[in-house]
């Protein structure tokens, strides 16, 4: 059985995007196979409706590629309980990643006219002077 679930066009390419990601991280077996499936119906949705934006689909996944190793790496850092300075760095890294990830969806939303659209509204951490894990600057106003 397949649940057919209206999403907005920047969901739909980000999903896609973390398939890729699964593709190429998987061993061959039932998980991936279940993985190719997935992709294989997204993707024909994506390619009857025209949705190519390659620029923007590269950037989210260079964005969900960096999120999946930050993850992984955390992983590594809870199964021997170091919660020091690179556990708390990769943990930052995470929200600010996502911001990324939220911001190119968005510009895929509008890119292509999506009537729906994922709204985010956390609290603005981007304190004026501060700086993200690694030390380039936030921006912030």
């Amino acid at each position: 059985m397949i649940v057919e679930v209206p999403v907005s066009i920047g969901e739909l390419l980000d999903k896609l995007s973390i398939l890729r990601i699964k593709l190429k991280n998987f061993s061959p077996g039932p998980k991936r196979d279940n993985v190719q499936r997935e992709h294989d119906a997204l993707q024909t949705v994506a390619d009857t409706r025209g949705l190519r934006h390659p620029e923007l689909e590269t950037a989210l996944d260079q964005v969900n590629g960096r999120l999946w190793k930050v993850e992984d790496e955390l992983r590594v850092l809870e199964t021997r309980q170091d919660f020091g300075m690179e556990f708390i760095a990769l943990a930052r890294a995470v929200y600010y990643t996502n911001d990324e990830r939220a911001a190119l969806k968005q510009r895929l939303n509008t890119h292509f006219g999506s009537s729906l659209v994922e709204e985010k509204q956390y609290v603005d951490y981007r304190a004026p002077g501060a700086t993200e894990p690694g030390g380039s600057s936030l921006g912030g106003d």
